[in-house]
């Protein structure tokens, strides 16, 4: 056990205690101080520091030179023969200004590689995050963005900018990302409502309603796009199935934010986060409002999911099989950190995959994910046999 999250942790229990104590006096102030020394090596125990901060550090050090490395050789595939070195180059030429790069080869990969493989990295990240965060506060280990209907709400919402609003001259920044929030907004309020008053023992019912709404939302989609032109019905469900293609610096600024922002504050709530796990009578125990933190975190998912649909479209699976082997590799802990950097690297290759696979053809990203996704629950299925 590590002494600083003893100190985290007792930091937590000690307010309940003083008002516990103030009440029952001197009988209970031993009852309660026992109840704390129990309930903080259970926590501990609970939340799994098991390795110790030194090996996980270098686990993310790792990681980050790998996601480097993945971010410069993805930028070397493409239609147009570029090698890895020449990519360097272009690199090194836009740091420092050294290196003998021809303007063609700067423009390819400065403007249509980078932001589309810095894109994916941001993607993978985001949804990887939603999806561990949800699995955690929900004690359910098929819990994502899809399940919970988060996702099928923000892409209604984005086609419906797309098949009705599409003429409008703020399209690209302000009318896409705006449908895909009110949608997921939309989906959220509706799973919420359907709980009821008592969420924090209501997961189940959080679920089904999740589901429910994502069918729900799939089948108003459908209804559009069987309304729309054949033109605009096209282009729609090729975005939908998640792509990369439509990538700038411009694009990426406001998915980059948005993650990094949400995943900040996720940060900041992880410790009451990690108390979940335990049950909702343990948070209680450690005056933790659970009803209001799944809340939060539930709009927080949404906010993230949101903004990578209306950039993206719809990529599944990811949300699920990234912090399932996060956690294989990692048991009884919640790495987030490391979460974020293995989706990213994922979806980084991913786009790589689709780019690659047919010759002077692109396939959708989320027919890719889709593709490992059912191949990786079977494997998890036989696993638990």
């Amino acid at each position: 056990m590590t002494p600083i999250y003893q100190v985290q942790i007792a930091q937590m229990v000690m307010p309940m205690s003083k008002q516990v104590t103030h009440s029952m006096g001197k009988v209970g102030a031993k009852a309660v101080s026992r109840l704390d020394s129990k309930a903080v090596g259970q926590l501990v125990d609970t939340c799994g520091v098991k390795h110790e901060f030194l090996r996980h550090r270098w686990v993310i050090v790792g990681l980050i030179i790998l996601s480097v490395l993945s971010l410069l050789t993805a930028a070397s595939f493409g239609a147009a023969s570029i090698s890895l070195a020449d990519t360097l180059d272009v690199v090194l030429a836009q740091i420092f200004g050294v290196g003998d790069v021809s303007a063609i080869t700067q423009r390819i990969v400065m403007e249509l590689r980078f932001p589309r493989v810095l894109l994916a990295f941001i993607a993978g990240a985001g949804l990887s995050i939603a999806g561990s965060v949800l699995q955690t506060v929900t004690r359910n280990p098929l819990a994502d963005p899809y399940l919970f209907g988060i996702s099928s709400g923000a892409s209604f919402g984005a086609v419906v900018v797309l098949t009705l609003f599409s003429g409008a001259g703020l399209f690209n920044w302000v009318t896409l990302p705006l449908g895909a929030f009110l949608g997921a907004g939309l989906s959220v309020a509706m799973v919420l409502a359907l709980c009821g008053r008592r969420m924090s023992s209501q997961i189940e019912r959080m679920l089904l309603s999740g589901v429910a709404i994502s069918f729900m939302f799939g089948a108003l989609t459908s209804l559009l796009l069987y309304f729309s032109s054949p033109q605009a019905a096209a282009s729609v469900l090729f975005w939908s199935l998640g792509s990369f293609s439509k990538a700038s610096w411009q694009g990426i600024i406001s998915p980059a934010v948005v993650v990094t922002v949400c995943t900040v504050i996720i940060l900041l709530f992880k410790r009451q986060i990690m108390a979940m796990r335990a049950g909702d009578e343990t948070a209680h125990t450690l005056g933790i409002n659970v009803g209001r933190l799944r809340v939060q975190m539930l709009l927080l998912c949404s906010v993230i999911t949101a903004i990578l649909v209306a950039n993206c479209g719809g990529i599944g699976f990811v949300g699920l099989m990234v912090p399932h082997t996060v956690r294989m590799l990692f048991p009884g802990q919640f790495p987030l950190l490391t979460t974020a950097l293995v989706g990213g690297v994922f979806m980084v290759w991913v786009d790589v995959l689709a780019r690659t696979m047919i010759s002077h053809q692109e396939l959708p990203v989320g027919i890719i994910t889709a593709v490992i996704g059912s191949v990786f629950f079977l494997f998890i299925l036989g696993s638990r046999k």
